[in-house]
């Protein structure tokens, strides 16, 4: 028995409007008609729907769209494509948090090397970590560190926080992630007050990525049970 654009849009707590726009945009197949041009659904657009509402919070709206269009389009090569970048995405995110902890726990060591509690300008600072004040300096212009400047010389100095970005910068650095990626940790870290106040972003952040990946599970189930339908 077909299934009327209300029947599919109370079972998934749709409004009708949203279940013909999904069909637009290709979420759905294309629904039949009766003698009468009105759209009538089948079973299978109601595992469509449900894949692509499991496939939204592992994924989000353009992507899960995508992969919905691709499977509607016979194209399920791209698809598989489009999930695997995902699963990439995450693995990522999961490393990156991983080093941003590591980095933390470097930092918060009884034997750690201290942030230096008065400023220090950016040579000794250089040769104190083994790199080149170039480097430092393309931190700052990419938005890692931000030193004062020394009232009389005009000289890049570097406080007790500064320090700590540029330490959490290094190990990142070491790690081998990118600049973008640090200057959005550091953010995290300033707007946080510290390594310490940071570490229950850091327990957000475990969930959130915990929570995806319990998704991806969700969603790769119902996509199967409609790529079976």
């Amino acid at each position: 028995m077909g299934l009327r654009p209300v029947d599919l849009a109370r079972e998934h707590g749709l409004s009708t409007q949203a279940v013909r726009n999904y069909e637009e945009a290709g979420i759905l197949p294309p629904a039949g008609r009766t003698p009468s041009g009105y759209r009538v659904y089948a079973p299978r657009h109601a595992a469509a729907l449900t894949a692509f509402l499991a496939l939204v919070p592992a994924h989000g709206h353009a992507t899960a769209s995508a992969i919905m269009r691709a499977v509607n389009g016979g194209a399920a090569d791209e698809a598989f494509r489009l999930i695997d970048e995902s699963h990439a995405e995450l693995a990522g995110d999961r490393r990156t948090l991983e080093a941003v902890e590591r980095a933390l726990h470097d930092l918060t060591l009884p034997d750690a090397e201290e942030p230096a509690r008065d400023a220090v300008f950016i040579g000794p600072l250089a040769r104190r970590l083994g790199l080149r004040p170039a480097t430092l300096r393309k931190w700052e212009n990419a938005g890692l560190v931000v030193p004062g400047r020394d009232p009389r010389t005009g000289y890049r100095v570097y406080d007790a926080s500064a320090v700590r970005d540029v330490l959490m910068a290094h190990q990142l650095r070491r790690g081998g992630y990118g600049l973008e990626q640090i200057a959005q940790v550091l953010e995290r870290m300033r707007t946080a007050g510290g390594p310490e106040a940071l570490r229950p972003t850091l327990r957000e952040w475990h969930e959130r990525l915990a929570a995806r990946g319990r998704a991806m599970l969700a969603g790769a189930a119902a996509l199967d049970a409609y790529l079976d339908a």
